[in-house]
């Protein structure tokens, strides 16, 4: 069984800053993608931004050079450092995680609960 668990986030003034991490527990054989999607009220759910085994990353144009996606292999961790925050940030944000299992050998996303942050003054 594998899980995806989710902290950091809460209410912020425009300007702050969160730090958003997520740790992969379980059966854990390897970790290939992690990323970080959000969902505003009203809105389709969007990626925000991903980091690949070998470091490579992508972000959302509505976040770069704000937003900074990282990862820890041997904590099974990523994390998202949020900068210059705006309203128009508020959203669930929610980790996602390509994982293999070592129970079953099977290789399939998986997703955290969701944290909600709240930019506004």
């Amino acid at each position: 069984q594998v899980q995806l668990v989710e902290s950091g986030g809460g209410l912020v003034q425009p300007g702050g800053s969160l730090r958003l991490s997520c740790a992969a527990s379980g059966s854990i054989f390897s970790i290939n993608y992690m990323g970080w999607y959000r969902r505003a009220p009203g809105k389709e759910r969007e990626l925000v931004a991903s980091i690949i085994n070998g470091g490579s990353t992508n972000y959302a144009d509505s976040v770069k050079g704000r937003f900074t996606i990282s990862r820890d292999n041997a904590k099974n961790t990523v994390y998202l450092q949020m900068n210059s925050l705006k309203p128009e940030d508020t959203a669930v944000y929610y980790c996602n995680a390509n994982i293999r299992s070592a129970d079953t050998w099977t290789l399939r996303d998986y997703w955290g609960q969701g944290t909600q942050v709240t930019v506004s003054s």
